[in-house]
């Protein structure tokens, strides 16, 4: 499967995106376990805007994404079906949204997710593929997520 295979497109917040949204949390419940937090995901879907990787009809991934202020934004969420994972999937929804936020003046984009405190392996990955991509970490706390750490990290979009 090469980027050949997909396309991405913007989504506007909805009932569509939210469903979307929960289609593919519960095919990755390795990260995405946590059935109060996947509500709070599928329900933001309703309010923010996205971009779908599509290969044929089939959603193969997500990515929700918020401006906090005209010169920053955030990943929200980001999920990509299990059988399309190393599969270019996920950069290409980062690029697309790098593109986009590059076009309105936006400087940095942040993400949060699992700190390095926590030994969960799969976030292991989560890590170095954002790391691969050009964010950085900035710091670690437990004062986001109650009883969980959480690692924000950012980039430069600016050219």
């Amino acid at each position: 499967m090469d980027s050949a295979a997909f396309q991405i497109f913007p989504v506007p917040a909805s009932a569509e995106l939210a469903g979307i949204t929960s289609r593919l949390l519960n095919q990755l419940p390795a990260w995405f376990g946590i059935p109060e937090a996947n509500a709070e995901y599928v329900e933001s879907a309703t309010h923010l805007p996205g971009l779908v990787a599509q290969a044929g009809t089939e959603c193969v991934g997500v990515l929700l994404h918020r401006r906090h202020f005209n010169e920053s934004a955030e990943i929200h969420l980001m999920a990509v079906a299990p059988a399309w994972h190393r599969q270019g999937v996920g950069k290409a929804l980062v690029d697309v949204l790098v593109t986009d936020l590059r076009k309105d003046d936006c400087q940095v984009l942040q993400v949060k997710t699992l700190g390095v405190s926590h030994p969960d392996a799969g976030y292991v990955r989560t890590r170095a593929f954002y790391r691969s991509l050009g964010f950085l970490p900035l710091e670690e706390t437990n004062d986001l997520w109650p009883g969980t750490p959480c690692l924000i990290m950012a980039k430069w979009v600016s050219a």
